[in-house]
Protein backbone atom coordinates (compact mmCIF):
# COMPACT_ATOMS: atom_id res chain seq x y z
CA UNK A 1 0.00 0.00 0.00
CA UNK A 2 2.56 2.60 1.06
CA UNK A 3 6.29 2.61 0.52
CA UNK A 4 8.44 2.04 3.64
CA UNK A 5 9.58 5.64 3.94
CA UNK A 6 6.06 7.06 3.96
CA UNK A 7 4.70 8.60 7.15
CA UNK A 8 1.56 10.41 8.23
CA UNK A 9 2.36 13.88 9.61
CA UNK A 10 -0.21 15.25 12.05
CA UNK A 11 -0.14 19.00 12.73
CA UNK A 12 -2.65 20.17 15.34
CA UNK A 13 -2.38 22.41 18.42
CA UNK A 14 -4.75 20.13 20.36
CA UNK A 15 -2.71 17.54 22.31
CA UNK A 16 -5.62 15.13 22.61
CA UNK A 17 -6.34 15.14 18.89
CA UNK A 18 -2.68 14.63 18.01
CA UNK A 19 -2.30 11.71 20.39
CA UNK A 20 -5.56 10.02 19.46
CA UNK A 21 -4.89 10.36 15.75
CA UNK A 22 -1.36 8.98 16.08
CA UNK A 23 -2.68 6.01 18.07
CA UNK A 24 -5.51 5.43 15.59
CA UNK A 25 -3.17 5.42 12.61
CA UNK A 26 -0.67 3.12 14.30
CA UNK A 27 -3.44 0.60 15.00
CA UNK A 28 -3.89 0.44 11.23
CA UNK A 29 -0.17 -0.02 10.65
CA UNK A 30 0.50 3.57 9.56
CA UNK A 31 3.54 5.29 11.12
CA UNK A 32 2.71 8.78 12.35
CA UNK A 33 4.63 11.81 13.59
CA UNK A 34 2.97 14.69 15.44
CA UNK A 35 3.62 18.43 15.60
CA UNK A 36 1.97 21.03 17.83
CA UNK A 37 2.27 23.82 15.26
CA UNK A 38 2.91 24.57 11.62
CA UNK A 39 6.17 26.21 12.63
CA UNK A 40 7.35 23.00 14.34
CA UNK A 41 6.57 20.99 11.22
CA UNK A 42 8.50 23.38 8.97
CA UNK A 43 11.46 23.37 11.35
CA UNK A 44 11.74 19.58 11.35
CA UNK A 45 10.50 18.45 7.94
CA UNK A 46 11.72 19.36 4.47
CA UNK A 47 9.55 19.75 1.37
CA UNK A 48 10.42 16.31 0.02
CA UNK A 49 8.86 14.17 2.73
CA UNK A 50 6.96 11.07 1.65
CA UNK A 51 3.52 10.38 3.03
CA UNK A 52 0.45 12.43 3.88
CA UNK A 53 -0.22 15.53 5.99
CA UNK A 54 -3.21 15.75 8.35
CA UNK A 55 -3.47 19.44 9.17
CA UNK A 56 -5.66 21.50 11.45
CA UNK A 57 -6.99 24.43 9.47
CA UNK A 58 -7.10 26.87 12.40
CA UNK A 59 -4.13 27.13 14.77
CA UNK A 60 -2.36 29.85 16.77
CA UNK A 61 0.53 31.39 14.83
CA UNK A 62 0.77 30.04 11.30
CA UNK A 63 -2.57 28.63 10.16
CA UNK A 64 -3.03 25.39 8.29
CA UNK A 65 -3.81 27.33 5.12
CA UNK A 66 -0.60 29.31 5.42
CA UNK A 67 1.38 26.10 5.88
CA UNK A 68 -0.32 24.59 2.82
CA UNK A 69 0.67 27.64 0.79
CA UNK A 70 4.30 27.49 1.94
CA UNK A 71 4.53 23.79 1.14
CA UNK A 72 3.04 24.34 -2.31
CA UNK A 73 5.60 27.07 -3.00
CA UNK A 74 8.42 24.69 -2.03
CA UNK A 75 7.22 21.99 -4.42
CA UNK A 76 6.06 19.66 -1.64
CA UNK A 77 3.96 16.75 -2.93
CA UNK A 78 2.41 15.71 0.40
CA UNK A 79 -1.37 15.37 0.05
CA UNK A 80 -2.98 17.67 2.63
CA UNK A 81 -6.07 16.55 4.55
CA UNK A 82 -7.53 19.41 6.57
CA UNK A 83 -9.23 18.93 9.92
CA UNK A 84 -11.91 21.59 10.24
CA UNK A 85 -14.72 22.77 12.48
CA UNK A 86 -18.16 23.38 11.02
CA UNK A 87 -17.60 27.13 10.72
CA UNK A 88 -14.44 26.55 8.66
CA UNK A 89 -15.98 24.29 6.03
CA UNK A 90 -16.20 27.09 3.41
CA UNK A 91 -12.50 27.81 3.99
CA UNK A 92 -11.68 24.13 3.57
CA UNK A 93 -13.65 23.99 0.32
CA UNK A 94 -11.58 26.94 -0.93
CA UNK A 95 -8.43 25.08 0.12
CA UNK A 96 -9.44 22.17 -2.12
CA UNK A 97 -9.36 24.53 -5.06
CA UNK A 98 -5.79 25.38 -4.13
CA UNK A 99 -4.61 21.79 -4.14
CA UNK A 100 -5.68 20.27 -0.81
CA UNK A 101 -6.46 16.56 -1.06
CA UNK A 102 -9.61 16.67 1.10
CA UNK A 103 -10.98 17.84 4.41
CA UNK A 104 -12.67 16.16 7.37
CA UNK A 105 -15.07 17.93 9.67
CA UNK A 106 -14.68 17.50 13.45
CA UNK A 107 -15.82 15.34 15.14
CA UNK A 108 -14.70 12.89 12.50
CA UNK A 109 -15.37 9.22 11.89
CA UNK A 110 -12.19 7.32 12.72
CA UNK A 111 -12.41 4.74 9.96
CA UNK A 112 -13.42 7.30 7.34
CA UNK A 113 -10.40 9.45 8.23
CA UNK A 114 -7.97 6.54 8.10
CA UNK A 115 -9.40 5.42 4.74
CA UNK A 116 -8.88 8.95 3.44
CA UNK A 117 -5.29 8.98 4.75
CA UNK A 118 -4.61 5.69 2.94
CA UNK A 119 -5.88 7.21 -0.30
CA UNK A 120 -3.60 10.19 0.30
CA UNK A 121 -0.62 7.87 0.82
CA UNK A 122 -1.46 6.02 -2.38
CA UNK A 123 -1.62 9.30 -4.31
CA UNK A 124 1.72 10.41 -2.88
CA UNK A 125 3.30 7.09 -3.85
CA UNK A 126 2.04 7.51 -7.43
CA UNK A 127 3.32 11.09 -7.62
CA UNK A 128 6.74 10.13 -6.28
CA UNK A 129 6.99 7.17 -8.64
CA UNK A 130 6.08 9.43 -11.56
CA UNK A 131 8.68 12.00 -10.54
CA UNK A 132 11.31 9.27 -10.20
CA UNK A 133 10.50 7.91 -13.64
CA UNK A 134 10.77 11.37 -15.20
CA UNK A 135 14.09 11.95 -13.47
CA UNK A 136 15.35 8.65 -14.88
CA UNK A 137 14.32 9.63 -18.41
CA UNK A 138 15.97 13.05 -18.03
CA UNK A 139 19.18 11.40 -16.83
CA UNK A 140 19.17 8.99 -19.77
CA UNK A 141 18.56 11.81 -22.24
CA UNK A 142 21.61 13.62 -20.87
CA UNK A 143 23.77 10.63 -21.82
CA UNK A 144 22.95 10.91 -25.52
CA UNK A 145 25.44 12.54 -27.86
CA UNK A 146 24.26 15.41 -30.06
CA UNK A 147 24.17 13.09 -33.08
CA UNK A 148 22.18 10.51 -31.14
CA UNK A 149 19.71 13.23 -30.17
CA UNK A 150 19.31 14.16 -33.85
CA UNK A 151 18.69 10.54 -34.78
CA UNK A 152 16.27 10.13 -31.89
CA UNK A 153 14.25 13.18 -32.94
CA UNK A 154 13.92 11.79 -36.46
CA UNK A 155 12.96 8.37 -35.11
CA UNK A 156 10.26 10.05 -33.01
CA UNK A 157 9.07 11.85 -36.14
CA UNK A 158 8.41 8.40 -37.61
CA UNK A 159 11.10 8.53 -40.26
CA UNK A 160 12.69 5.40 -41.69
CA UNK A 161 16.42 4.73 -41.43
CA UNK A 162 16.96 5.52 -45.11
CA UNK A 163 15.27 8.92 -44.75
CA UNK A 164 17.26 9.66 -41.59
CA UNK A 165 20.48 8.76 -43.42
CA UNK A 166 19.60 11.12 -46.28
CA UNK A 167 18.64 14.00 -43.98
CA UNK A 168 21.78 13.72 -41.86
CA UNK A 169 24.07 12.82 -44.79
CA UNK A 170 25.30 9.66 -43.11
CA UNK A 171 25.20 5.99 -44.10
CA UNK A 172 22.35 3.62 -43.32
CA UNK A 173 24.77 1.54 -41.23
CA UNK A 174 25.66 4.59 -39.15
CA UNK A 175 21.97 5.33 -38.58
CA UNK A 176 21.45 1.74 -37.45
CA UNK A 177 24.33 2.03 -34.97
CA UNK A 178 23.02 5.33 -33.58
CA UNK A 179 19.49 3.94 -33.40
CA UNK A 180 20.68 0.92 -31.41
CA UNK A 181 22.65 3.12 -29.04
CA UNK A 182 19.68 5.44 -28.50
CA UNK A 183 17.41 2.53 -27.61
CA UNK A 184 20.05 1.02 -25.31
CA UNK A 185 20.79 4.27 -23.48
CA UNK A 186 17.10 5.07 -23.08
CA UNK A 187 16.41 1.59 -21.73
CA UNK A 188 13.77 0.70 -24.33
CA UNK A 189 13.39 -1.98 -26.99
CA UNK A 190 11.51 -0.16 -29.73
CA UNK A 191 10.67 3.22 -31.21
CA UNK A 192 7.17 2.84 -29.77
CA UNK A 193 8.50 2.46 -26.22
CA UNK A 194 10.85 5.38 -26.84
CA UNK A 195 7.95 7.58 -27.93
CA UNK A 196 5.96 6.56 -24.86
CA UNK A 197 8.60 7.53 -22.32
CA UNK A 198 9.40 10.80 -24.09
CA UNK A 199 5.69 11.67 -24.22
CA UNK A 200 5.48 11.09 -20.46
CA UNK A 201 7.91 13.95 -19.83
CA UNK A 202 6.28 17.09 -18.45
CA UNK A 203 6.95 19.80 -19.45
CA UNK A 204 7.66 18.58 -22.99
CA UNK A 205 11.32 17.98 -23.79
CA UNK A 206 12.98 20.75 -25.77
CA UNK A 207 14.46 19.41 -28.96
CA UNK A 208 17.63 20.43 -30.68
Amino acid sequence: MESPEQKVFIVDDDDAIRDSLAWLLKTRGLPAETFASAEDFLAQCGPHQAGCLVLDIRMPGMSGLELQEKLAESGCTLPVIFLTGHADVPIAVAALKHGAFDFVEKPFNDNALVDLVIKGLERNARIRADHAEKATVTSRLSQLTSREREVMDLILAGKLNKVIADELSISMRTVEVHRARVLEKMGVRSAVELAQIIASQDPPRQRG
